[in-house]
């Protein structure tokens, strides 16, 4: 297995900050995504890299292996387990031969995958060399798909490719943005007999309306001409399901907020529940007033008064 420069693929400094590694990253995710190169097998290969890449420098742990082991990162623990027993053994060893406190040295307490690593028992004297392999969990990979809140307000079957996969999946309704599924079973092949790696999917929810969302609700500032808000009427509302027509009551002072029950976003796996409308009035006062307005508005500050 060739080694892979992570850094590289990102752009970065070895040095980077977290911070730095995630905007390189959704930079470059934004840059390669495949629902911008839907036939371009280069970049749909870039995009996994830049995936593989952000996976292993975005957690401290694995980050941490893989500046110790470089390609190798992934077998790091086993890689420190069997330098411990090897550590271990050489402690018993005397003269080309290994002995212990109860007698002969037994062998048997080496692993498969120590025996990989170091070549063998080092047993002498014509003794047998193990040679079997520990089986290791495929790679994970980790996939971006971006959608519009609009996009979300029905349960939806999708079909993405990852690598030279095609995968169908279902995405329900009221997804958010920054939401991570796994997919068992779909990622990279194992090793030596060992499972599939598994496939991540981070959701990016594009906001593509007017409205605030947060969590299953939405917020909307509507403006609400002066004498409407004072003498009361009516005011048409798009929401998400469509035109409503609101009532505006008489003297609504400004930044007064009405609930519109169950006009939000449609709850995560929840079938037919949805999250509330909260609508803000802004009061917007006339401009360019005529010689006639300013005059009964003086009249009408003279019988307030």
């Amino acid at each position: 297995m060739d080694f892979i420069d992570y850094y590289k693929i990102l752009g970065i400094k070895k040095e980077a900050s977290e911070d730095e590694i995630k905007k390189a990253y959704r930079k470059l995710a934004r840059k390669y995504h495949p629902d911008l190169h839907p036939d371009d097998t280069v970049a749909h290969q870039k995009f996994q890299q830049i995936n593989e890449a952000n996976e292993v420098l975005s957690d401290l742990e694995k980050r941490k292996k893989y500046d110790t082991y470089g390609k190798d990162w992934k077998h790091a623990d086993a890689f420190d387990k069997a330098k411990a027993s090897q550590s271990g053994r050489r402690d018993f060893q005397q003269g080309g031969a290994y002995e212990s406190y109860g007698g002969n040295f037994d062998e048997s307490g080496f692993s498969d995958f120590f025996e990989s690593l170091f070549g063998g028992s080092g047993a002498q004297g014509g003794g047998s060399r193990r040679t079997g392999t520990a089986a290791f969990k495929g790679s994970d990979y980790k996939a971006t798909l971006q959608l519009s809140l609009t996009d979300i307000l029905l349960t939806q079957k999708q079909t993405i490719d990852v690598g030279d996969k095609k995968i169908r999946l279902t995405i329900p309704a009221g997804v958010e943005d920054g939401q991570v599924i796994r997919i068992k079973n779909h990622g990279g092949e194992g090793a030596n007999g060992g499972p599939k790696g598994d496939l991540y999917i981070t959701f990016q929810v594009i906001n593509n309306t007017a409205f605030k969302r947060v969590k299953d609700d939405l917020f909307l500032n509507i403006k609400l001409d002066l004498y409407k808000a004072l003498l009361g009427g009516e005011e048409f509302i798009e929401t998400l399901s469509g035109k409503i027509k609101l009532k505006v009551e008489p003297e609504t002072p400004a930044n007064k907020k009405v609930k519109l029950k169950g006009k939000g976003m449609p709850r995560y796996k929840i079938e037919g529940e949805s999250g509330d409308l909260y609508i803000t009035h802004e009061i917007e006062l006339p401009q360019h007033l005529t010689e006639q307005e300013k005059e009964l508005l003086k009249q009408l500050a003279a019988l307030r008064s």
